[in-house]
């Protein structure tokens, strides 16, 4: 079947070899793998739309991966197929320091870019960890940890260049940083997770690096203090850059992984970035404030090293529940409420995993009303623990939220799409079918058949 596919690409950009098949069989956190017939590396826009071209007329499957970070299954090949693997893609094209502006292509990570850019004192601010690409981040409208301060992905890219199912090369947005022309495409494929067509790529714009950052460590007695405090600080108008929530199950983690001895109680992460008097005057404020909602101390620092070990609990958090849970499988999903409703959302998500007696710990990008929860489970409890996830996306919904903050829907939040968009996803699929007529672009994601 792909002897002519052979024929248009070298024999290094193509791969049938089982190990390969099987690192594309699925993504982080969703272990439930699928063989993809074949992985292709394209280097290029005209390798992409080759490929493409070639699954169009063949009615075969193609599902876009790159870092293979996603969380909720986007990158499995449900169908076989095409993984188009893009991370030979991963050259910064053009940088324009006068513009805050840089021309990238998909497979480069978010990482990679800043370290290209950090002479130049302007840098991409989204920051999602486990070193993300950009295209994936596009894909998903990726946030993270700043997203508080600095908003998502979208926000950022001015530009698209894609491959269509067809095979067609077609170019989105322009380099203005405005525009009233047309409908806006560029929004509609940041966040398709990869089923409307190939990103090849991506204008992005730039912000200047702050002048001083401050960070700050604030344990609480309980999530309600900690998740009011949160919604003060926003309420206030202090230009909080990062605010995340960590549980005491993560922060007792984390303790036995480093050798620390952190309080094991809610803990808010915050961190503020502007110029030296600003900032300082922002964690005064905020430490006023924090005392106002009871908090139990306020370690704050400056300085760059200070800061790193603030964090550590938050950048650790992971590899430490891991850790704590050896042998055990794990679910890592997401909601997102408004600010008002954190206390409700955070403390009902908990409950119900001690109800399930589940191991289950919390981390939230808090500030925007984003949290996660890592749930660990044993072999066989896996339709538990997906019910489960799906009645804390339920519960947030009837707080008038969303089932994904910014992990995206894949696989695994597919069940809770009618109740969150109704008859809007005849919209969604209209506009699918019109793309791709033929299903094969990442098929079985984001909208339910």
């Amino acid at each position: 079947m792909f002897d002519h596919l052979r024929s248009l690409l070298r024999a290094d950009q193509l791969s049938t070899s089982a190990a390969v098949l099987r690192q594309h069989a699925r993504g982080e956190s969703y272990d439930q793998a699928v063989l993809p017939e074949i992985v292709i590396y394209p280097e290029s826009t005209a390798d992409v739309k080759r490929v493409m071209e070639f699954a169009y007329a063949q009615a075969i499957a193609v599902t876009p991966v790159a870092m293979n970070s996603s969380l909720e299954g986007h990158t499995v090949p449900l169908r076989g197929g095409i993984s188009l693997d893009m991370t030979r893609m991963n050259r910064l094209r053009e940088f324009c320091p006068e513009d805050l502006l840089v021309v990238v292509e998909p497979g480069i990570s978010y990482p990679q870019l800043n370290e290209q850019l950090k002479r130049s004192g302007l840098f991409f601010p989204i920051d999602p960890g486990a070193e993300a690409s950009i295209g994936g981040m596009v894909s998903t409208n990726a946030s993270g940890t700043a997203a508080v301060r600095y908003g998502v992905t979208a926000d950022y890219v001015l530009a698209l260049e894609l491959v269509t199912p067809k095979g067609e090369i077609i170019r989105t947005g322009s380099r203005a940083k405005k525009s009233s022309s047309g409908y806006n495409l560029t929004r509609l494929f940041c966040g398709a997770e990869g089923t409307l067509g190939v990103i090849t790529e991506i204008n992005l714009r730039l912000v200047g690096l702050p002048e001083a950052a401050s960070a700050a460590r604030v344990p609480f007695k309980d999530a309600e203090a900690a998740t009011t405090f949160v919604s003060n600080i926003i309420q206030s108008g202090i230009p909080v850059a990062r605010c995340e929530l960590i549980d005491p199950a993560s922060i007792a983690a984390v303790n036995k992984y480093l050798d620390t001895n952190y309080p094991e109680k809610m803990t808010v992460f915050l961190e503020f970035h502007g110029n030296p008097a600003g900032v300082e005057a922002d964690a005064a404020f905020v430490e006023d404030l924090a005392a106002a909602h009871g908090a139990l101390t306020f370690e704050a620092s400056t300085d760059p090293d200070e800061r790193e070990t603030l964090w550590q609990a938050r950048h650790k958090m992971f590899y430490a529940t891991v850790a704590a849970n050896p042998g055990k499988r794990n679910l890592v999903t997401d909601v997102a409420v408004p600010i008002s409703k954190l206390p409700r959302a955070v403390s009902h998500a908990l409950a119900r995993c001690q109800t399930e007696g589940l191991p289950a710990y919390l981390v939230g990008h808090v500030g925007d009303g984003n949290f996660h929860l890592a749930i660990f489970f044993d072999d066989g409890e896996l339709s538990r623990v997906e019910r489960l996830s799906h009645d804390l996306a339920g519960h947030a919904l009837t707080l008038g939220g969303t089932s994904t903050g910014e992990h995206g829907v894949g696989i695994r939040k597919l069940p809770l799409m009618t109740k969150e968009h109704g008859a809007a996803l005849n919209l969604m699929r209209d506009i699918k079918r019109l793309l791709d007529p033929k299903d094969i672009m990442n098929p079985g994601k984001k909208l339910p058949t």
